[in-house]
C-alpha cells in the first residue's frame, strides 16, 4: 500500500467518525425531553369593595333564599352581599304568630325593598306588596268606605279593605240614643266612617259616624207636646163670644198654675219633713253616744 493510499484511508475514517459523533448527538437531543416553558401569570385587577346596596330602590322586586329564621323575623339572601331582614310585621298585612307559619329556612321567596340605610349597610324587607294599604297606614279622623259584614248588640263590623274588619260601636252610630245597630245600618250595607281609633299591634280598627250624614239623629231633646183643646159639645146658634173664649183659657191657665204651685208646696213641705227628720236622727245619735 503506498503512502497516499495510507493518507486517503485514513481521512475517510477521521470523516465516518465525525459523522457517527454528529447523528449520536442527534438522537440524544432527540430523546431528551423539550424543557417545559414558564406559564405567565395573568394578573387579576382587584376592583375596591363596593356597598351593592346602592345599586336597590326602595319598592323593588327581589328574589331571595330564607337564610335564617328567629322570632322577630327572617333574614333573607338576596344577592346584594348582604342579607335583608324581613321583619314579622312584614310578613302579611293579618297578624303573625310565628315566624315559621309563613316563611321556612332554605325557601325561596319573593320579596320588596321596603327601606334602605345606606349607612349601616341594613336592608329591610316585606312580603306585603307595595300599594297596598295596612293598618299601619290609617290616620285618625280619614274617612274611609267599608261595606258591613256583620251586625252585633253592641254594634256592626265593616270591610274596609283590610284583613281585618273594622268596628263601629253602637254609641258611635249618632249623636243621640240608638237602641239596636239595625237602626242605623243593614248588614251588606255600603257607608261612609270615619277612622276614631287605630291600634296596630293589636290589629284594631274602630270607625264613627258622628258628624256624618248616615250618622242616626240626635233625640236627646225632649219632644215637643201639643196640647189640643178640649171638646165643647154646643149648638151652632150658641157659639161663644171672643170675650168668654178668653175667660175660658184664663180659667186653663189658672187651674194650671193651681196645680203646679200644689205640687211645689207637697215638694217642699216634704224635702223640711226630710230634713227634720235628719236633724232629730243626728241629735239622737249623739246623746246616746255622750250617756
Amino acid at each position: 500500500m503506498t503512502s497516499g493510499d495510507v493518507e486517503t484511508a485514513a481521512e475517510t475514517a477521521v470523516v465516518e467518525q465525525a459523522a457517527e459523533t454528529a447523528g449520536a448527538q442527534v438522537e440524544a437531543k432527540a430523546d431528551k425531553p423539550a424543557p417545559k416553558q414558564k406559564q405567565k401569570k395573568k394578573k387579576v385587577r382587584v376592583l375596591p369593595r363596593t356597598r351593592i346596596v346602592k345599586v336597590l330602590s326602595v319598592g323593588m322586586e327581589v328574589e331571595g333564599t330564607v337564610k335564617r329564621v328567629s322570632e322577630f323575623g327572617a333574614f333573607v339572601d338576596i344577592g346584594a352581599g348582604r342579607d335583608g331582614l324581613l321583619h314579622i310585621s312584614e310578613l302579611s298585612t293579618s297578624r303573625v304568630h310565628k315566624v315559621t307559619d309563613v316563611v321556612q329556612e332554605g325557601q325561596k321567596i319573593t320579596v320588596w325593598i321596603k327601606e334602605l340605610d345606606r349607612k349601616r349597610n341594613r336592608i329591610s324587607l316585606t312580603l306585603i306588596p307595595p300599594g297596598t294599604k295596612t293598618i299601619r297606614d290609617l290616620e285618625v279622623g280619614e274617612l274611609v268606605t267599608g261595606t258591613v259584614t256583620r251586625l252585633t248588640s253592641y254594634g256592626a263590623f265593616l270591610d274596609i279593605g283590610l284583613e281585618r274588619d273594622a268596628m263601629l260601636h253602637v254609641k258611635e252610630m249618632g249623636e243621640g240614643y240608638v237602641a239596636k245597630p239595625e237602626d242605623v245600618v243593614s248588614l251588606g250595607e255600603v257607608i261612609e266612617a270615619r277612622i276614631s281609633g287605630v291600634d296596630a299591634r293589636r290589629g284594631r280598627i274602630d270607625l264613627s259616624l258622628k258628624g256624618l250624614s248616615h250618622a242616626a239623629p240626635n233625640d236627646d231633646s225632649e219632644p215637643e207636646v201639643y196640647l189640643e183643646p178640649a171638646a165643647v159639645e154646643m149648638d151652632d146658634e150658641e157659639l161663644p163670644s171672643a170675650m168668654e173664649l178668653a175667660f175660658r183659657m184664663a180659667l186653663s191657665e189658672e187651674d194650671i198654675e193651681y196645680e203646679v204651685e200644689k205640687a211645689s208646696r207637697k215638694s217642699g213641705r216634704r224635702r223640711r219633713n226630710n230634713y227634720r227628720n235628719q236633724q232629730s236622727e243626728i241629735v239622737s245619735r249623739t246623746l246616746r253616744y255622750h250617756n
